[in-house]
């Protein structure tokens, strides 16, 4: 039995539904995995509070202590990362602080992997650690496992992808004739799109997450990834039996750039097969053909779970940085 002490940073949606799995599953994930998965920290911004079991209501947290000093007290194994991805920091400073101190590192925090990926994976591989980031390329659509080591001996030439199911869901509104403003505030109104849809809509999520899975599939440093993108207007004519789609793409051949382009796809493929808010990555493997992986819910519960399966995963796996 592998014992998994687990320091969560970060009680929002994201966190309590971690959090939540983690109590309710705890015998389970024993029996199934031979591992014993316990948070037994919860870390905010500047309040902290140790969990035995049930975490505690705010009000009975404490000023939080240094990080390294929570680590080391508790000795976490796991550093658990669902804050916002708000562009500070001190997301990747408190990972590299987690990977020094000997802790695996779980995150479904994006912004950090864009400024800090290759000190990251470079403090990863000397601590013997890894970085685990599924929650970060697509929530509960296990994408980034495939880019990071299922598809590892196929020659991938290329990926493209529909990463956000805002787009998904805004374009076909457009096309059943609705204005894009109608369509935006439908998608918020069914909890689709967040309450600024601008990163949804200009095509920087998607490019976002491409950028993610390009450095797990290829090992380009995502820092470097140049972006174009296309955002979405208002509508548009396609020919018959196609559906505009929001693509994300990549290609090995063209090192570190990420297209976003709003296209037309045939109903009959797997991009454009997709209906509503569902997403969808397909992966060019040379004489292998395609490989495509889609569904997963958008969702707290979705993203909580991707973190469950790189928390187990990083227990599990002998393998050291974000590769």
């Amino acid at each position: 039995m592998i014992d998994v002490p687990i320091v969560l940073t970060g009680f929002g949606p994201v966190g309590r539904e971690y959090a939540e799995l983690v109590a309710a599953h705890r015998a389970q994930w024993r029996d199934q995995h031979g591992v014993d998965l316990r948070v037994v920290a919860v870390r905010g911004r500047s309040t902290q509070v140790a969990v035995d079991g049930v975490v505690p209501p705010r009000e009975q947290w404490e000023p939080v202590e240094p990080l390294a000093e929570l680590l080391a007290r508790t000795g976490a194994r796991v550093f658990a990362q669902a804050v916002p991805s708000d562009g500070s920091d001190q997301s990747g400073q408190d990972a590299l602080q987690a990977l020094g101190q000997g802790a695996h590192v779980v995150t479904a925090t994006k912004s950090h992997l864009l400024t800090h990926w290759s000190r990251l994976d470079e403090a990863a591989r000397r601590a013997g650690r890894s970085v685990r980031i599924s929650g970060a390329t697509g929530a509960a659509m296990p994408a980034g496992d495939l880019a990071r080591s299922v598809l590892r001996g196929f020659d991938v030439e290329a990926a493209h992808g529909c990463l956000n199911g805002t787009a998904t869901f805004v374009l076909d509104q457009l096309a059943a004739g609705h204005p894009l403003d109608a369509a935006v505030a439908e998608a918020q109104r069914r909890g689709i799109a967040e309450a600024d849809p601008t990163a949804d809509l200009s095509g920087a999520d998607a490019a976002t997450k491409m950028r993610l899975i390009t450095g797990l599939l290829w090992g380009w440093d995502v820092t470097a990834v140049r972006v174009e993108a296309e955002p979405i207007g208002g509508p548009r004519e396609v020919e018959p039996g196609h559906r505009l789609r929001q693509v994300a793409a990549a290609r090995r051949d063209e090192p570190g750039l990420v297209r976003v382009t709003v296209r037309a796809e045939p109903l009959g493929g797997p991009l454009g097969a997709l209906v509503g808010p569902e997403k969808a990555v397909r992966y060019d493997c040379g004489d292998a053909g395609s490989v495509t992986v889609s569904g997963g819910r958008s969702s707290p519960r979705g993203a909580a779970r991707a973190m469950i399966k790189d928390t187990i995963g990083a227990a599990l796996e002998a393998t050291a940085g974000l590769r």
